[in-house]
């Protein structure tokens, strides 16, 4: 084995094949020194090579652990099904579990602001007014974030409403928002492809170098009020968005 790129290629082998799987983690940097007759920032190289491909992710004292690529698709019409107030399930845990997945939300903060000027413009409120910022993380089991989720509500909607609580909403957030007498009626969504932020790339458990898709969705009642904005981020590898069966007038 003559440099990094050999040794990467052939990890990269065992983690296609199988050999080392989802989760698992490679051989301590030490025992592939010793195994392949490298050196130290040989075997580091070849490493970062498989981490800037999304392949592992380096976990300190913890090892370099096999990431989780399982891919979740994500149809547009999950909003439709999840309307009705008193479900058990929003749309990302509904759209997982049709897969055979573990889908769960995890609220990791709510507080209160005053909407920024980019914010009053997606809103279509004032800048200054007060806000209820929601921030969740969309999950696979109990320890895998495979998307970061920021939404914001005006006050004066979800005031007195479970939206403004910090517990989390049973059921789905639109479910939530009928509860409160603010139907849904129609969403717009716009996607990006970038290159993570560190805070991103630390949550998500990637490289930097690993793209991520990010959404911004409105959602409008029938009057054209916005009722939410919505802005999440994934790792391009993670998330399918799937727009079926479109009208094309």
């Amino acid at each position: 084995m003559r440099g990094y790129r050999d040794l990467a290629e052939l990890l990269r082998q065992q983690i296609t094949s199988g050999e080392h799987p989802e989760g698992s983690t490679l051989p301590r940097i030490v025992d592939l020194i010793d195994a392949h007759g490298l050196s130290r920032q040989t075997v580091r190289d070849a490493i970062k090579e498989l981490a800037d491909e999304g392949l592992v992710v380096t976990m300190g004292k913890g090892g370099t652990v096999v990431r989780n690529r399982t891919r979740v698709k994500i149809p547009l019409n999950r909003y439709s099904r999840v309307l009705r107030p008193a479900g058990t399930k929003g749309p990302w845990e509904t759209t997982c579990a049709e897969q055979g997945l573990d889908g769960r939300m995890k609220v990791v903060g709510v507080a209160r602001l005053h909407a920024t000027a980019e914010l009053a413009a997606l809103l279509d409120v004032p800048s200054g007014s007060d806000l209820v910022h929601r921030r969740r993380h969309a999950m696979l089991g109990e320890n895998d974030v495979v998307q970061l989720q920021d939404a914001w509500y005006p006050a004066d909607l979800v005031d007195q409403t479970e939206l403004a609580g910090s517990a989390k909403v049973v059921g789905g957030v639109f479910g939530a928002l009928v509860a409160a007498g603010h139907s849904p009626s129609s969403v717009s969504e716009r996607v990006q492809s970038r290159m993570p932020t560190g805070v991103e790339a630390s949550q998500l458990k990637i490289s930097g170098k690993v793209p991520v898709i990010a959404v911004t969705r409105v959602t409008k009642n029938a009057e054209g009020r916005v009722l939410e904005v919505l802005q999440s981020t994934a790792p391009a590898d993670r998330v399918e968005l799937m727009y079926d069966d479109l009208p094309l007038e």
